[in-house]
This record gives structure tokens, sequence and C-alpha cells, in this order.
């Protein structure tokens, strides 16, 4: 069954249910499936993700055998 075929019978699938918290379950399932992860980050956690990212491409890098052993 392709993509098109799929979402057809989807749709008949919920066009046939008439249970208003399921119809509710999927609107948020598929609204928190369409949203972007960084607009639900604060933006103190936006902030030290960008920083990272900085010190990556500057060369600032600690090898992951170095994290390990100081994690022991």
């Amino acid at each position: 069954m392709d993509i098109q075929t799929s979402k057809i019978e989807l749709a008949k699938m919920i066009l046939n249910i008439d249970n208003k918290n399921f119809i509710q379950r999927v609107i948020d399932f598929i609204n928190d499936e369409n949203s972007d992860f960084w607009n639900n980050l604060s933006e103190y956690e936006q902030a030290e993700i960008k920083k990272g990212v900085d010190q990556l491409n500057n060369g600032k890098r600690t090898p992951y055998k170095e994290i390990l052993k100081k994690l022991s």
C-alpha cells in the first residue's frame, strides 16, 4: 500500500470514530510530530546548545575517552 492510499484509509477510519477524547489525542499527536523540538527548549537551553556548537566549530573539543574518565 502506498503512502497516499494509507492516508486515505487513515482519514476514513478517523471519520468513523465518534470518541472525542481519542480524536483529541490524534490531533495532539499530529501537532507534536509537526513541532520543532527547538521551540520547546528554554532560552537558556538554546543558548547552551549554540555555545556548544560554536565551541565545536572553533576546534574546542574534548575526546570521548576523556569524558568517560571524568565520569568514572
